[in-house]
């Protein structure tokens, strides 16, 4: 599939290209990757009809909004649409999936998270 045209700014498309955001076979997913101290912010268009099936990541914890269009995401069960200026958070080792039902623009911070082992203890 073809990437969508940008629904960011100019600025944005300054930033780093992100090939690795989102591997899925088939489609071209347009994301900007800007390293901020303590997370990263990932820029995303997701074209209409993609799905990510189910899955988690131990090692972020991620906060976005949707800038343009509509995903359902199930979020640990839970299913619910996400349209602009609404905010979704996806913990750290909860599975989720999406389904993007139209062209979806999203801003995503990504928050690393430490191995639990690693943490030095109280």
């Amino acid at each position: 599939m073809m990437a969508p045209v940008s629904s960011f700014p100019a600025q944005v498309l300054r930033f780093a290209a992100d090939e690795d955001w989102v591997v899925n076979e088939g489609w071209d997913i347009e994301s900007r990757r800007l390293k901020a101290d303590g997370c990263d912010v990932i820029f995303a268009t997701y074209p209409e009809g993609m799905s990510l099936e189910p899955h988690q990541h131990d090692d972020m914890d991620i906060v976005g909004v949707v800038t343009k269009g509509v995903v359902r995401l199930t979020i640990g069960g839970m299913e619910r649409h996400y349209t602009p200026g609404e905010w979704f958070h996806v913990p750290p080792s909860v599975v989720h999936s999406a389904t993007y039902e139209e062209e979806c623009s999203q801003v995503e911070l990504v928050f690393p998270v430490q191995d639990a082992s690693a943490q030095p203890s109280h």
